[in-house]
């Protein structure tokens, strides 16, 4: 629709988190029964939140996450919204990494389409894509250059005791996830989803993919602690991406939204900095 390429590589992505001292990812995790009512006479009340929580923010985070089921909810209507949120992204922050949430994955030609959807006509940098349907199902999305990966490893839902910690051959199930990823073609272009809710296993997971990225979600509103995330989960180039999203979009259903939303991002972005200073001084 836009005809917008954008190719951000890790590289990038850690010069951004060394100049803003933040890796800071928001969630546009967007309800319209949530959204402060005065946007509901706009034309697109999704669009028009998505902007000003993006325009009070960005220069306080480093990515940007729209879940596409908020989207996909509202049909027509709220991929279109989708659309102009990453175009809108693209085209005025062109440095900041934008992630598609959309947890795809089918075998060959279908994730083929899927990747296409998000990396070439959508423009994102990257996309979650669930694991359970094994390499050929996630090498299409490895095969595009530049854009990442980013496979669901352990999350932070109370359902992911159902089965990715069970024991399987000895060893937990994420962990063999993590383990069988490395050895798909392209894996360099892999990020894992580890759940903010399950810091204790951040230092074996580091064990096993010590310098990938991993996207972690549940700081915030699910209850994640980021100093228990950092303390074994920061890689040499730091190597995470912290998310959250309702504890910061939804700060405020006044006209004065953004400016809170942008005030609750602050806070965070004051304890990475002071967490990556004390990273940098060897504390």
């Amino acid at each position: 629709m836009f005809n917008f390429i954008k190719n951000m590589t890790t590289k990038e992505l850690v010069s951004q988190i060394q100049k803003k001292k933040s890796f800071l990812c928001i969630g546009l995790d967007v309800d319209v029964e949530k959204i402060p009512p005065h946007l509901l006479l706009e034309e697109d009340p999704i669009f028009a939140f998505n902007k000003a929580i993006i325009d009070a923010t960005h220069h306080l985070c480093v990515a940007y996450k729209p879940n596409t089921a908020f989207y996909e909810a509202y049909g027509l209507k709220g991929w279109e919204s989708l659309e102009k949120t990453i175009h809108y992204l693209n085209k005025n922050y062109p440095e900041i990494f934008t992630i598609a949430d959309a947890k795809r994955g089918d075998i060959g030609n279908t994730s083929t389409m899927y990747a296409k959807a998000f990396f070439e006509d959508l423009a994102f940098d990257a996309v979650t894509v669930a694991p359970y349907m094994g390499k050929d199902s996630v090498e299409p999305f490895l095969a595009f250059e530049n854009k990442h990966t980013i496979l669901l490893a352990l999350t932070s839902n109370e359902g992911a005791f159902d089965f990715q910690t069970k024991t399987i051959n000895d060893q937990e199930l994420y962990k063999y996830v993590l383990e069988t990823s490395k050895s798909w073609e392209n894996s360099e272009n892999l990020m894992y989803v580890v759940g903010a809710t399950k810091a204790e296993y951040f230092k074996e997971i580091r064990k096993i993919v010590p310098n990938s990225f991993l996207l972690v979600p549940g700081v915030g509103a699910q209850g994640g602690n980021l100093a228990d995330v950092c303390k074994y989960g920061l890689s040499e180039n730091i190597g995470l991406l912290v998310n959250s999203s309702r504890g910061i979009i939804y700060a405020s259903k006044e006209k004065d939204f953004a400016d809170k939303a942008a005030k609750k991002a602050k806070e965070l972005q004051v304890d990475m900095e002071s967490i990556l200073n004390k990273k940098s001084q060897g504390q």
